[in-house]
């Protein structure tokens, strides 16, 4: 969840230069978690997530070391259903959500901490990547 919520902030704030705010939504918010995980069971805290906030042609990105976490792979699914594209980052071999998403990178390993720290640096590289394509006037060579 801080992974996420990391990821999401470098959007709505910056990354490396200052531009435009961007949408994301991090799917962690505590009140929302727990009134789900209240009346619906754990599992489903993601997902509801993404059908409150979800339309066609949203990108949905799930984050799990193990590939094995239900939370995610309830949203993953909720996210394909609903007509989001789906990108998950994975860990280990991948766990039961390898194969489901439209894109998929996994790091393979057991080391968790490894995991994590891969999972971040393709995120920041996506965050870089989108800002150089969204605001290209941000990253010309000064001279």
């Amino acid at each position: 969840a801080a992974d996420a919520i990391h990821f999401a902030e470098e959007f709505t704030g910056r990354f490396q230069q200052d531009r435009k705010a961007l949408p994301v939504i991090p799917l962690t918010d505590a009140a929302h978690i727990t009134c789900v995980g209240n009346d619906y069971g754990f599992d489903e805290i993601f997902a509801r997530g993404v059908q409150a906030y979800g339309i066609p042609g949203d990108v949905f990105i799930g984050i799990s070391t193990s590939g094995n976490s239900q939370n995610v792979s309830k949203a993953l699914q909720t996210a394909k259903e609903d007509g989001l594209l789906t990108i998950t980052f994975l860990g280990k071999t991948g766990g039961q959500m390898k194969g489901k998403a439209d894109l998929e990178i996994v790091f393979p390993g057991a080391d968790t901490a490894r995991i994590q720290e891969l999972q971040m640096l393709a995120l920041h590289i996506i965050i870089e990547s989108v800002e150089h394509l969204l605001f290209p006037q941000n990253y010309q060579k000064q001279t």
